[in-house]
C-alpha cells in the first residue's frame, strides 16, 4: 500500500529474504510513486550502515576502500529475535535464491565494484579480539548503500564480524550456531527449539538497563590511509532500537534530505541527518 500510494515506510526487519522479496515485489512501484521503503531501521542495521558511512567520510573517495565492522554487545535476545533467526537458518536456500534474483534485477550498476566479503574466523590484530563472521543482514545493507553512493569509491568491500575477548567463548558460539543451523532444517526440531525462548519473552527492565553495544570499524584506503571509528550505545534490542526507529521516522518527516525513492537504505535516504539525531539521543559516532 505504501509503495502504491507514495507513502514512506519503515520497519525493523533483519530478515534478508523478506527484504529482497519486498524489493522484487514493490521496488519499481515505490520508485514510480516516490515512496521511500526502508527496512532494518533498528540495531539491524543502522549502527552498521551509518557507521560504515561515517568511516568512509574520513577516507579518500577516489581509491579502493576496505572497511571491516566488529560488533560487541551485552544484552538478552527476545523470543521474537530467536524465532526470526531459527526461521532464517531453516530457509538458507530460499534466502540465497531471493538474493540472487535481486542482484539480477538490479543489473550491473555503474561499473564500480562493491562486495560484501565473508571474512575468516580467528584472532584479528586490528581490534585485538577473536572474531567470527557475522552472517546478518548488515553487510547486505552496507553494500546496497555503497552501490548507491559514489563516495564509497571505485572499489569497495565490507566485512562484518562478532568480536569477542575470549577464544573459548568464540569457539562455543561457532559450534552452537552451527548446531542451530543443522537443527533448524528439521521443522519438529525448530518447533522444539522455539520453546526455549517463546515469542513474547524478553529481558527484564533491569537487564535492559545493563545492555550495551559497540561497533568498531577499521577502514583502509589503497594508499595506506587507515581510519578507526566506533558507534556505541545502550541496550541494542529494545532501548536503542526504539530510538533508531522513532528518529528515522522523524528524520523522514521533518529533515532536509536527498531526493530518493524506491527500496533505499538509511545511509542513502537519511545519512548524516539521522546520525545527528541519534548522536543527540545518546548513540555516539566517534573517531578513535
Amino acid at each position: 500500500a505504501c509503495a502504491e500510494t507514495g507513502a514512506d515506510y519503515l520497519d525493523l526487519t533483519g530478515e534478508p529474504e523478506f527484504v529482497d522479496r519486498m524489493f522484487l515485489d514493490h521496488g519499481k512501484t515505490a520508485e514510480a510513486s516516490g515512496a521511500r521503503i526502508i527496512h532494518a531501521c533498528g540495531f539491524d542495521s543502522i549502527p552498521h550502515d551509518l557507521g560504515a558511512q561515517f568511516t568512509v567520510e574520513h577516507l579518500p573517495d577516489d581509491q579502493p576502500l576496505r572497511v571491516a565492522g566488529y560488533v560487541s554487545a551485552g544484552g538478552t535476545l527476545s523470543g521474537g529475535t530467536f524465532a526470526s533467526a531459527l526461521t532464517a537458518f531453516g530457509r538458507v536456500r530460499q534466502m540465497a535464491s531471493a538474493h540472487s534474483e535481486r542482484l539480477r534485477a538490479e543489473g550491473p550498476g555503474d561499473g564500480r565494484r562493491v562486495k560484501a566479503v565473508t571474512g575468516q574466523p580467528g584472532y584479528d590484530r586490528a581490534v585485538g579480539k577473536w572474531v567470527l563472521p557475522f552472517p546478518s543482514l548488515d553487510p547486505q545493507v552496507v553494500a546496497h548503500s555503497a552501490r548507491a553512493l559514489p563516495e564509497y569509491g571505485p572499489d569497495f568491500s565490507y566485512s562484518h564480524y562478532i568480536a569477542l575477548s575470549n577464544p573459548v567463548t568464540a569457539a562455543g558460539i561457532a559450534v552452537g550456531v552451527g548446531g542451530l543451523v543443522a537443527l533448524a532444517q528439521l521443522p519438529p526440531a525448530r518447533t522444539a527449539l522455539q520453546r526455549l525462548r517463546p515469542s513474547g519473552s524478553g529481558p527484564s527492565a533491569e537487564q535492559r538497563e545493563k545492555g550495551w553495544f559497540s561497533v568498531r570499524f577499521v577502514g583502509t584506503a589503497a594508499d595506506g590511509t587507515t581510519v578507526r571509528t566506533e558507534v556505541r550505545g545502550g541496550d541494542p534490542g529494545y532501548g536503542e532500537t526504539s530510538k533508531m526507529l522513532a528518529e528515522s521516522a522523524l528524520c523522514l518527516a521533518l529533515d532536509d534530505l536527498p531526493s530518493t525513492a524506491g527500496s533505499v537504505t538509511t545511509a542513502t535516504a537519511m545519512g548524516p541527518a539521522l546520525r545527528k539525531r541519534l548522536a543527540a539521543n545518546g548513540i555516539s559516532f566517534t573517531l578513535r
